[in-house]
């Protein structure tokens, strides 16, 4: 559905609250409104992994089901790239006909599950009113955030401001399962290469300790928890907030993410330990070659470094601020670019050289020892175990070029 026909129909949604004759969502006593959780599984496509979801109002009466969500954003809209790039996107609500809604992930072979909550005729009508006054066009933009403000916990915080408050304080009392750099890799794991370009762009923000309430960012944590939540009985006594675990509506038809994160660790390490020796050999019968590769973990690194600094210090992506992996790939490892060529032409080196490989050595100690600082640490260590044999390794082919040439 185009932008232009999801305002209309929006606009078509608000006249209706105010036409008595019109009989619907928009205007049913609370008593005939009906509640549920609608969740979407993983797409295919890179910003599909995460899942999406809806709240779905239902009247009982005439039959209309209308669903409400926050995952729309337009690649028309003026800056959009720009604004993307500096962590400053613009999300829309919409509203679409349930039917109308769930078409296209049901035939894009992704789960539909309908969770039906047990909200009282006030808080079904308090929420109807809080969506409808949401999608006025002045209300309708919010500036999204992956993990703190998105589809799904707008969602969240919707059901959360019917209900009272009494979503969020059980869920914050509830440990989370996983870490978002942990629930990233493991949705994202079916592209390896993304996977693994998230993990090293993401901060320490990324691994702390996360509770129910932040953890269910995403939608099938979202649904999960709310399985899990009691509310008031209106007799002194508790009764589950999801009446049922869930109605399959569609079932999965595509591959379906792990439970649990990959361990990057060994495979990094490896990764390191082989390059390491390829410079290493390169160094002893293959000047050309030292050249050459080095050349590629000096760019890789350099450019790295200049992202992870941008991302920090010029954007508003927080989840990559500070990085640690900046000690590890930065900036300065394009100044050695100089002395791996002159080095093997036999030309003296700058003995500038000397002390930037001395700073980077010191970065590494650096990025060992906080791992022994208490508190959140980034969980770097497949990085860490990746550039520490490559650094070593590189640093010995240069030294043991300067040491010849110093003599």
């Amino acid at each position: 559905m185009s932008l232009t026909a999801r305002i209309l129909l929006l606009l078509a949604l608000l006249l209706a609250a105010l036409s008595p004759a019109h009989a619907g969502v928009a205007n049913a006593p609370g008593a005939n409104l009906e509640v549920s959780l609608i969740t979407y599984g993983p797409g295919e496509t890179y910003w599909e992994r995460f899942g999406h979801d809806a709240i779905e109002l239902r009247d009982t009466v005439s039959g209309e089901a209308i669903n409400f969500n926050y995952g729309v954003f337009d690649f028309d809209e003026r800056g959009f790239l720009f604004n993307f790039a500096r962590g400053r996107m613009h999300y829309l609500m919409d509203a679409a006909p349930t039917e109308m809604d769930q078409r296209y992930y049901i035939e894009s072979g992704r789960s539909v599950t309908r969770q039906t909550l047990a909200l009282t005729a006030e808080q079904a009508s308090a929420l109807r009113d809080f969506l409808l006054w949401n999608l006025r066009p002045e209300n309708v933009r919010y500036d999204y955030d992956y993990y703190a403000d998105n589809c799904t916990t707008r969602v969240r915080d919707a059901l959360n401001r019917a209900l009272g408050g009494i979503l969020q304080k059980q869920l914050e009392a509830r440990a989370g399962g996983m870490t978002y750099r942990q629930q990233t890799a493991r949705l994202m794991s079916a592209q390896p290469w993304l996977m693994l370009i998230l993990d090293l762009g993401l901060g320490p923000y990324a691994d702390q300790p996360l509770s129910a309430w932040e953890e269910s960012f995403l939608p099938m944590v979202l649904q999960r928890e709310l399985a899990h939540t009691q509310v008031s009985d209106g007799q002194g006594g508790t009764r589950p907030l999801a009446q049922d675990d869930g109605q399959l509506i569609s079932p999965n038809r595509l591959d379906v993410p792990p439970d649990q994160a990959p361990d990057l660790r060994l495979p990094l390490a490896l990764a390191g330990v082989v390059f390491a020796a390829l410079l290493i050999l390169a160094a002893r019968f293959w000047p050309i070659g030292l050249a050459f590769l080095g050349s590629i973990y000096l760019v890789a690194a350099g450019i790295v470094g200049v992202l992870l600094l941008v991302l920090w210090t010029l954007t508003t992506h927080h989840s990559a601020w500070a990085n640690a992996n900046l000690l590890l790939f930065n900036p300065l490892a394009l100044a050695l670019l100089p002395t791996l060529w002159r080095t093997r032409r036999g030309m003296a080196a700058s003995r500038w050289a000397d002390k930037i490989i001395v700073l980077q050595l010191l970065a590494l100690v650096v990025a060992v020892l906080l791992h022994l600082l208490p508190g959140v640490v980034q969980q770097n260590q497949p990085w860490l175990l990746f550039a520490l044999p490559c650094w070593l390794a590189l640093s010995w082919s240069l030294r043991r070029g300067l040491r010849k040439l110093h003599v």
